[in-house]
């Protein structure tokens, strides 16, 4: 595990313009609009993070939810073959505190953009519509949908998604879980160079 941790420590170290990629005018520190403090915000999420812990005695994490929501709706519609699933007879379908969680950061991305001024009302974000066209809604709707459930399957294949592993891992010094966040970032820089021609 030691040897694997440092490969992908020194790959992410061997390339490090892969994390400044930006296309030619670009500054990503001149943001136009209101933003939070990062300091703020992380200190927010280190406290929310230690309470769940205090809490709930389980670490902060949000891909179960789904696995719970999925639960829920093969229940609705195949109640049998979801019941008769090992991972839904240890786990029992329903809300509870990590569903709240999910919807909690929607209620809440909603209050910080509504705050912030920033409710364009539009599909499409500029760097979207810059790269793919103004008409290519169907294109950004599939590929949201894909890469929703590719992370869904990475989550519960990885044993946690970035909140399980980038908040709660790290911070408790797991050194899978600083192996995965190495890769969130490695997958996402590549992703992005990929679709935005970067």
């Amino acid at each position: 595990m030691t040897r694997t941790a440092l490969t992908v420590i020194a790959l992410a170290l061997a390339f490090p313009g892969l994390a400044v990629a930006a296309p030619p005018g670009t500054d990503s520190l001149a943001y136009p609009g209101p933003s939070w403090s990062p300091y703020v915000v992380g200190a927010l999420i280190g406290l929310l993070s230690m309470a769940t812990f205090y809490f709930s005695d389980k670490p902060l994490g949000a891909s179960t939810a789904y696995a719970r929501l999925a639960g829920m709706v093969g229940k609705l519609f195949a109640r049998r073959h979801t019941e008769s699933l090992k991972y839904y007879q240890d786990n029992t379908p329903a809300v509870d505190w990590e569903v709240i969680l999910v919807l909690g950061a929607v209620f809440g991305a909603f209050v910080a953009a509504w705050h912030g001024s920033e409710l364009t009302g539009k599909w499409l974000p500029a760097m979207w519509a810059a790269r793919f066209g103004e008409g290519s809604h169907t294109l950004l709707l599939g590929t949201a949908f894909v890469g929703g459930i590719v992370m869904a399957f990475g989550a519960r294949l990885a044993g946690g998604c970035t909140s399980g592993h980038g908040i709660s891992g790290t911070m408790q010094l797991a050194v899978g879980s600083w192996i995965a966040v190495i890769c969130f970032f490695v997958g996402g820089i590549a992703t992005a160079m990929l679709m935005f021609r970067v």
